[in-house]
């Protein structure tokens, strides 16, 4: 539902706070997107604490409307880092966002794509209400959150939206 003409918004109770330990030199997306199928979590909003060996992050460009790679090839600490899960055509996304650290305390910072874990510390809490699913947004070229409008709609009609021969970038392929 629009608030306003500013905002789309949806209220949700909280579900269980789930804690977990990402193992060590495993992917972090693939751990977490794991750590929520094994739980049942298909919505929620979390915090990671820790370190990664190495990082691959992204920046959205708003004019071609595709994302500029940063890769990091050096242990870094984990400075701050959060995200949210939803759906994505029907199934579990992550969505992560990250500030990273090096030795000399430089920092970098933006879309996490994936990264190798050193050491992680995942906070989850999960979020119980109307289903959360992302849809393909034409302003934006991004898959964004529905509430309402649009949420229902199958999958085939959101795609069809799409502009034809309109590219999909890297990130709404994963």
């Amino acid at each position: 539902m629009w608030v306003g003409v500013n905002m789309q918004s949806a209220s949700y109770k909280l579900g269980r706070f789930l804690l977990g330990r990402l193992k060590h030199n495993s992917s972090f997306v693939k751990s977490t997107l794991n750590f929520v199928k094994e739980k049942r979590v298909t919505m929620a909003v979390f915090t990671v604490i820790g370190a990664v060996k190495k990082a691959k992050l992204a920046c959205y460009d708003h004019v071609k409307h595709e994302y500029q790679q940063i890769k990091l090839d050096k242990p870094l600490e984990i400075a701050s880092c959060f995200g949210n899960l939803s759906l994505k055509d029907g199934k579990p996304f992550v969505h992560v966002h990250a500030v990273l650290s090096d030795a000399a305390g430089k920092t970098y910072a933006g879309h996490l794509i994936n990264a190798t874990v050193f050491a992680a510390e995942l906070h989850l809490q999960e979020l119980r209400g109307n289903k959360l699913e992302r849809e393909y947004d034409q302003t934006t070229g991004l898959a964004l959150w529905e509430f309402g409008e649009r949420q229902g709609k199958s999958a085939k009609t959101v795609r069809s939206s799409r502009k034809v021969g309109q590219s999909r970038s890297w990130l709404d392929r994963a």
